[in-house]
């Protein structure tokens, strides 16, 4: 069984996160360059078995698209491209970039820390990650 592996998608960065291979616990990855994400991917897709991207899906309170839904419908588009045969799910991603902060409050993770976006975004894809595998466990 491949591994899931969970975009939460910026405009200059993109955090990742992936599951174990049996798929039962998330943990942050990395956070990479937006300009560089699909050259990481295919370079992980080489050494890791994945069975499906999980993207982050932006949506305001009332369900309407935020700005940066154009940028993530483009990054859908470049996925199925570059991996034809990997699928690619989207999943609402309200309120990660919050809970991630939070939870570095709840970790002890001193200001400067806390203050680290591209910690923030793996966290935000990593509690993306885990919250798909809670409603589809």
């Amino acid at each position: 069984m491949g591994r899931i592996l969970a975009i939460d998608y910026g405009f200059k960065r993109t955090g990742l996160a992936v599951t174990d291979p049996l798929r039962i616990i998330a943990t942050g990855l990395t956070t990479v360059n937006t300009r560089e994400l699909l050259n990481y991917l295919q370079a992980y897709v080489k050494r890791e078995p994945v069975d499906l991207f999980l993207i982050g899906w932006p949506l305001n309170f009332d369900d309407t698209p935020t700005d940066a839904t154009p940028g993530v419908e483009k990054c859908i588009t470049k996925l199925q491209k570059a991996f034809p045969t990997i699928p690619v799910e989207k999943f609402d991603e309200r309120f990660t970039s919050k809970l991630a902060k939070a939870a570095m409050l709840e970790m002890g993770l001193k200001k400067k820390d806390r203050r680290n976006k591209a910690l923030v975004d793996e966290i935000a894809a990593t509690i993306l990650l885990q919250e798909y595998l809670q409603q589809n466990g």
